[in-house]
C-alpha cells in the first residue's frame, strides 16, 4: 500500500486544517465560557453543603440546588449568552453601534458575578438566622469568581492580538523613548542678537563683512567667509541646542533581553494590578468578624458596582471618572466604617490610595480650571 504524506493528505477533499484565527476563536469561547459557568457551579455547590448541614443533612436540598443550577447555566447559556456572541462575533444588529461599553462583558457580570456576590450575601445570612458558623466561604469560591472575572477582562483585550508570533504594535526589541541629541549649534543670546546687525552686513554672496578693526585682529578691508565678531554680549561659550524625539531606542549587547517587552505580556499584569483594590475589598468581606454581620451587604454590593467598571472599553476617558465614582469614593467611606466599627480588617494603605486618588482626581480635573488657579506662580 504506497504512503501518502502529509501534505498529499491535507490536500484530499474533507481534509482541510482549520485556521489559526478559528483555533484562536475556539480557544477564546471556550475560555470564557468556562469562566462564566465554574464560579456559579462551585458557588452554588458550596451553599447547597451549607444549607445541607444546616437542615440537620437533608441531602434533598442539597440536590435540588444542584438540579438548579444545572438548569440556571443552561438557560442563560442558551438564552442570553449564544446569541449575543453570535451577534457580537457576526457584527449583527445593534450590537455594531455599540462603541464605548462591552456587550460581553455587562452580560457576563450580570449571568455569574452577581449571582455569585448574592449567594455569598445569602450563605451569610443564612447562618446568622440559624446561630451558627458553619462555613463563612473559604478562600477557593471567592478567588475563583475573582479570578473568572479578571480573565474575562483580559481575554478580551488579547482578542485584536496574535498569540504567536510578535506582536503587531510594537517591536520586542524598541523600548523606552528617550532624549536623542538632533542638533548641536551655538546658541547666542537676545542682547547678542540684536546688536550683531550693527557689527556685520550680510552679503549677497552669504558672507560676512567683517569690522576692519575686528578681523583677525589687524585692519583689513578684504571681504572673508569668517565668523562674526563676538558681541560683548554674547555668551563665549556655545550653548548645545537638544531636541527631544520620541523615537524609541534599540539596544543590542549581551543584556538586549532585559530590555525586551511586549504588549500582550503587559496585559496580564496591568489586568491583576488594576483589580487589586476590588480584590482586598472583597478578602476585607470574607473576615469572620465582617462576614456574620450586616456589613457583608455593603461590601459585596460596592464590589459588583466597581467591577461594572469593566464593561468600560480599554483606553476610554470614562475610566478615570468611573473609577472615583464607582470606586475610590465608596470604598474609602466604606474602609473608614469597617476601620471605626472592626478594627484593621482591611489595610490602611488602600484607605489612603483611596484618598490620594479621589483629591487628585477633583483638583486637576475641576480646580486647575478656576481662575484661582490660573495665575502664572512659580507653581
Amino acid at each position: 500500500m504506497p504512503v501518502r504524506s502529509v501534505s498529499a493528505w491535507t490536500h484530499l477533499p474533507g481534509a482541510t486544517m482549520p485556521s489559526g484565527k478559528t483555533l484562536k476563536l475556539v480557544l477564546y469561547e471556550v475560555l470564557e465560557f468556562t469562566a462564566l459557568v465554574a464560579p456559579v457551579f462551585v458557588v452554588l455547590e458550596r451553599f447547597a453543603s451549607l444549607l445541607r448541614d444546616v437542615s440537620n443533612r437533608d441531602w434533598t436540598t442539597y440536590w435540588l440546588i444542584v438540579f438548579v443550577s444545572i438548569a440556571y447555566v443552561t438557560s442563560a447559556t442558551l438564552l442570553v449568552w449564544a446569541p449575543l456572541q453570535y451577534m457580537v462575533l457576526k457584527r449583527r444588529g445593534v450590537i455594531v453601534e455599540i462603541t464605548q461599553w462591552r456587550p460581553t462583558v455587562l452580560v457576563f457580570l450580570v449571568l455569574s458575578t452577581a449571582p455569585c456576590f448574592g449567594i455569598l450575601i445569602a450563605c451569610s445570612k443564612v447562618q446568622v438566622d440559624a446561630g451558627l458558623r458553619l462555613d463563612h466561604f473559604t478562600e477557593l469560591p471567592v478567588s475563583l469568581v475573582l479570578f473568572s472575572m479578571i480573565f474575562v477582562d483580559i481575554v478580551e483585550k488579547l482578542r485584536p492580538h496574535r498569540l504567536m508570533g510578535p506582536t503587531d504594535d510594537l517591536d520586542s526589541d524598541l523600548i523606552l523613548s528617550s532624549p536623542v541629541l538632533t542638533h548641536l549649534e551655538p546658541v547666542s543670546s537676545v542682547s547678542g542678537q540684536i546688536s550683531a546687525p550693527l557689527r556685520t552686513e550680510d552679503t549677497p554672496n552669504g558672507v560676512t563683512h567683517a569690522d576692519p578693526e575686528l578681523s583677525n585682529g589687524t585692519p583689513s578691508g578684504r571681504w572673508q567667509d569668517s565668523t562674526p565678531a563676538r558681541s560683548p554680549y554674547t555668551p563665549r561659550t556655545p550653548t548645545a541646542a537638544y531636541l527631544y524625539s520620541t523615537r524609541p531606542r534599540a539596544y543590542s549587547g549581551p543584556l538586549k533581553v532585559l530590555w525586551r517587552r511586549d504588549p500582550r505580556a503587559e496585559i496580564f499584569v496591568e489586568s491583576f494590578m488594576f483589580w487589586l483594590d476590588t480584590v482586598e475589598m472583597v478578602r476585607s468581606g470574607g473576615t469572620p468578624d465582617v462576614f456574620y454581620s450586616a456589613w457583608v451587604f455593603p461590601v459585596y454590593i460596592l464590589c459588583f458596582v466597581s467591577s461594572l467598571r469593566l464593561t468600560i472599553t480599554p483606553n476610554n476617558p470614562l475610566h478615570a471618572w468611573a473609577g472615583v465614582a464607582l470606586q475610590d469614593f465608596p470604598f474609602f467611606v466604606l474602609r473608614v466604617a469597617l476601620l471605626a466599627t472592626f478594627g484593621y480588617v482591611t489595610p490602611v494603605l488602600f484607605l489612603v490610595k483611596n484618598l490620594i486618588v479621589c483629591l487628585t482626581y477633583v483638583y486637576f480635573t475641576f480646580l486647575t480650571k478656576l481662575k484661582v488657579f490660573k495665575r502664572q506662580s512659580m507653581f
